[in-house]
């Protein structure tokens, strides 16, 4: 019998189930396959009974994609396991990731919980799935459970002799999602939409009618994922949206990654707000839950910069209060932050829900937190149930830009004194023995003894992840961060530094270092 336990299981990466669901690659072969898939939406509609005493047929589940050229196959396959408990079931259609969370909240919908159907920024080959319930994403503990029962499913229904063939599977997901009864069209969108757009209502102390935006140019690039219903929040209340670019659905994402982290997204979206002589530029990642933004002149606000505006539009409402970022950000921005700002700055792990769990953690001791954002784009405001979410971050700064306008201020003076490296790089070590884990924080130990050694080194602490190195001296200014990646055999070494050639001689410095180790290479 095949073990579906170790199968399943190998699916989770952190809060997310991700994996290979199309052929195309070389040496990547399909595991979210028809079987598992459905063996998967089952399992959480069971994990969904099991929470909340009801029973299956009484629980209403929504389900939505973004644009990668799986999901539809891949959405008639949830709905095929979600229709073997008997689960009312909502098709969401083509949307993003934070309106699958606002589906379980949003009047009219209020779902039991929720399924969008994403890989981020992946390649076209990837695809995945992220659960909600009202209380938020699913936790890395609660997917692990889900993934076990979906073993449990699987392993029962072969032992009975009744494992359904894959073209078993899909022609009963055909038919459940053409008949209708199982898949109610739900008109998410409209509604999420209209969400956002009170939001700027609020934040501009105005009505729609008013048009707050009337004046302002925003370029849009969707990425060509889910991003493009961006315009509906913006042009009936008044913005241009002219020159937005990437804006149709396509999974094969023709002009660039869908990240906005990547340079030559991040230089397109920085082209078209020049082009076409926008007042600000803004781009989102395939399903919409991260995004940067570009000011009129071309500067790029991503990662730490991104941080630093929120941070800054958030001070004037809740001054003094502490921002969570993810471990890689800059001592710039802990300057900016706790020297301008007067926050507090608070460096936790990477991973989105690593940052927003210390968010939530540090607020319920007490300490008042309302921003929980990495560099990647991810940012999630108290106010907006710790919802990493793309469109809203936009919304809050496209809301303060034209309060800045009104009071004839320009939104760039905003984080004019966020200080910049020279240079900034990232280095990947990867780890070639099967127990990488094992043997990458044994060569984190080692290289804490070897920092406190050195009379050149300052070990900062406290350090969340990895170890962090400060550098002050008469050849080099700056930092390092050695750390394990959360899931891969990767050691990710990030150097800033303030001269130009600066992280080489800080490279140059721990190379004796890391050439012990013959198990890893650069």
């Amino acid at each position: 019998m095949e073990d579906f336990k170790k199968l399943y299981a190998k699916l989770q990466n952190g809060s997310d189930i991700r994996g290979i669901a199309l052929e195309g690659v070389e040496g990547e072969s399909v595991n979210l396959t028809q079987t598992a898939i459905t063996d998967i939406a089952e399992a959480l509609a069971e994990y969904l009974h099991r929470k909340t005493g009801r029973p299956c047929s009484d629980l209403t589940i929504g389900v939505g994609h973004d644009s990668r050229l799986s999901a539809e196959t891949m959405k008639n396959w949830v709905f095929a396991g979600l229709a073997r408990r008997g689960c009312k079931v909502y098709d969401c259609g083509l949307t993003s990731t934070p309106s699958m969370f606002m589906s379980t909240i949003l009047d009219g919908f209020q779902y039991d919980g929720s399924v969008m159907i994403t890989a981020s920024h992946l390649p076209f080959n990837r695809n995945g799935l992220k659960f909600f319930t009202a209380d938020g994403g699913f936790e890395g503990s609660e997917i692990k459970e889900v993934l076990a029962i979906a073993a449990e499913i699987a392993e029962k229904r072969a032992a009975e002799g009744a494992k359904e063939s894959e073209a078993g599977a899909a022609a009963a997901a055909d038919g459940i999602a053409g008949t209708g009864a199982a898949a109610e069209k739900a008109d998410l969108v409209t509604a999420y939409t209209a969400y956002l757009r009170s939001c700027i209502c609020r934040e501009t102390g105005t009505s729609e009618a008013d048009k707050p935006l009337a004046g302002l140019h925003i370029v849009i690039d969707a990425s060509n994922g889910v991003g493009g219903f961006f315009k509906n929040v913006l042009e009936p209340l008044g913005a241009d949206t002219t020159g937005s670019i990437c804006m149709n659905p396509d999974g094969t994402f023709p002009v660039h990654i869908p990240n906005p982290e990547d340079k030559t997204a991040i230089d397109t979206i920085k082209n078209a707000v020049l082009e076409a002589k926008g007042d600000l530029g803004v781009i989102f990642d395939t399903d919409g839950d991260r995004a940067a933004v570009i000011f009129s002149d071309g500067e790029e606000v991503n990662r730490n910069s991104i941080i630093a505006l929120m941070a800054a539009i958030l001070a004037e409402k809740y001054p003094h209060t502490t921002v969570v970022t993810d471990s890689v950000t800059s001592d710039h921005l802990t300057d900016f932050l706790e020297n301008k700002l007067q926050m507090k700055h608070h460096r936790f792990k990477r991973g989105y829900k690593n940052v927003i769990n210390e968010a939530i953690r540090l607020n319920n001791e007490g300490e008042e937190t309302h921003l929980a954002i990495e560099t990647s784009g991810h940012g999630a405001l108290k106010e907006n149930y710790f919802l990493d979410d793309g469109a809203y971050m936009s919304v809050k700064i496209i809301s303060y830009m034209a309060v800045c306008r009104k009071n004839g201020k320009k939104i760039e003076e905003t984080i004019a004194d966020l200080a910049k490296p020279a240079e900034s790089k990232e280095y990947r070590y990867k780890i070639h023995v099967e127990d990488f884990r094992a043997y990458g924080e044994q060569l984190l130990k080692d290289f804490e003894a070897f920092a406190e050694s050195r009379e050149d080194f300052t070990i900062v602490k406290p350090s969340y992840e990895g170890i962090r190195i400060s550098f002050n001296d008469a050849e080099v200014k700056g930092w390092l961060l050695l750390r394990m990646s959360l899931h891969d055999p990767v050691l990710p070494l990030n150097i800033e530094t303030e001269e130009e050639g600066g992280c080489e001689i800080i490279l140059n410095r721990i190379a004796d270092f890391m050439n012990r180790y013959d198990k890893i290479s650069r």
